[in-house]
């Protein structure tokens, strides 16, 4: 098993910073602003022959009020219950703080092995740097420099050197969905991803807003492997563009739901389907990721409202008419376990491997059934043969002769066909056609 390294410390002491070179990617936001990193956010960091899971923190305030940030600390204090080794990140800059204090006291009475880094030391002498830090009385504290690189390959060579090196070569390939949870603030994303995993995975608050990361959370039910992507709630452009953070956040979601196999559309019932949604919805779409729909608060909306839902699904959201739509209480259990069967079905629909011969004799039998319109002036399109031009989504090449002036409702014909030949419920369906070269084209008339 690979050793777990849970980073923590006051808030804006460089802790996503760090996590990101760890991991050698862009995975979390780093803003210079207090209290951007809520949630616990998992990541692979590889040194050498050593290779280890991370865990990026929420910054740690013990004096801080009731309300949100005692989530963030119930968060953080579940990581390092995970973690086998934490690395508690400081301040050069700042110096020796109060709640460095009280947070190396929290970390001594767990019993958990620490290390102090004292980030932030580009430019000054090491000893002077790491000298009051010593008084945390938790071994010797170590220079860093998150941003810039220095001294962090040595300090991950001494928090690593306890365990066994790991033989990344020899990682679990196998596939398995990426599921990206998307929607507007505060429709209850959170909410059904820990109802998912069974527990408060991540933070869910009532403030809208409160994901600003995309958190990964890998999870297994049975012998079957997830990785579920929660994401920050899209908003009107003209509500974020003055919020940098929130600028940031846009950007996690859009590109989970590039990485996803499968995007679940979360919906509130009670406020009703709105232009933002619609325009979620188009994404989706636009990036061909198969999709499930998820009407949440389901148990908190009167007959009316439900109708309504009902009604706006057909009117505004009808593109996704492909996708099964559940209607759902997060909060409550109630239809959870759907969700997971759902985006199993899309999965394998937007994975699936079709054979040539089978495409072939599918598109014979819809030409047959209705042959392409015949425009005046142009020669009928003749389809010869198909084939199986990608996955995720699926995509039906289709070649034949004049097929330029195939009408956008003959293919919208054959994608309803093939989708209902090969049981292709849930995800987008791309058709493309290729027309052969008529070799006579060119000849000229003697």
């Amino acid at each position: 098993m690979k050793p777990v390294i849970a980073l923590v410390g006051r808030p804006n002491v460089g802790k996503s910073t760090l996590f990101n070179r760890l991991t050698r990617r862009r995975d979390a936001i780093v803003v210079d602003l207090p209290g951007v990193t809520r949630d616990r956010h998992y990541g692979e960091g590889l040194l050498g022959g050593h290779s280890c899971i991370v865990i990026d923190t929420g910054g740690l305030e013990p004096d801080t009020p009731k309300d949100i940030f005692v989530e963030m600390a119930r968060q953080t204090e579940q990581a390092i219950v995970e973690a086998d080794a934490v690395i508690l990140l400081t301040d050069a800059r700042a110096g020796l703080a109060p709640g460095d204090r009280a947070i190396a006291e929290r970390l001594r009475r767990l019993k958990q092995r620490v290390w102090i880094a004292v980030n932030k030391a580009e430019g000054l002498e090491s000893q002077t740097a790491v000298a009051e830090f010593h008084a945390l009385g938790l071994g010797a504290p170590v220079a860093i420099s998150a941003a810039h690189g220095s001294g962090v390959s040595d300090l991950l060579e001494s928090v690593l050197q306890p365990f066994p090196r790991g033989d990344s070569s020899g990682e679990d390939a196998e596939k398995h969905p990426r599921v990206a949870f998307v929607g507007r603030p505060n429709v209850g994303k959170s909410t059904l991803v820990n109802a998912l995993v069974g527990e408060e995975r991540v933070i869910a608050h009532g403030e809208p807003g409160t994901t600003r990361d995309a958190i990964e959370v890998p999870f297994q039910r049975g012998a079957r492997r997830y990785t579920l992507v929660d994401t920050a709630g899209l908003r009107k452009r003209g509500k974020s563009a003055g919020a940098e953070v929130e600028k940031f956040s846009i950007v996690k979601t859009l590109q989970a739901v590039e990485a996803a196999n499968v995007a679940v559309l979360v919906l509130d019932a009670v406020d009703g389907i709105s232009e933002q949604d619609a325009h979620v919805a188009g994404y989706i779409l636009e990036r061909g990721r198969a999709v499930v729909v998820a009407v949440n608060k389901w148990d908190a909306a009167d007959k009316s409202a439900r109708d309504r839902v009902k009604g706006e699904l057909r009117w505004k959201a009808g593109f996704l008419s492909f996708a099964e739509t559940l209607f759902i209480s997060a909060k409550s259990g109630k239809g959870v376990n759907d969700v997971l069967r759902a985006v199993d079905s899309a999965y394998a629909a937007a994975m699936a491997k079709l054979s040539t011969p089978k495409l072939t004799r599918s598109l014979i039998a819809a030409v047959e059934r209705q042959m392409p319109p015949h425009r005046k002036g142009y020669a009928r399109p003749k389809m010869r043969y198909a084939h199986q031009g990608g996955s995720n989504p699926p995509r039906i090449v289709i070649h034949g002769n004049s097929l330029q002036h195939v009408t956008d409702a003959y293919k919208r014909y054959l994608e309803g066909w093939f989708r209902d030949a090969f049981k292709l419920s849930g995800t987008p369906l791309r058709i493309e056609l290729r027309t052969g070269r008529n070799p006579y084209a060119d000849r000229k008339s003697k």
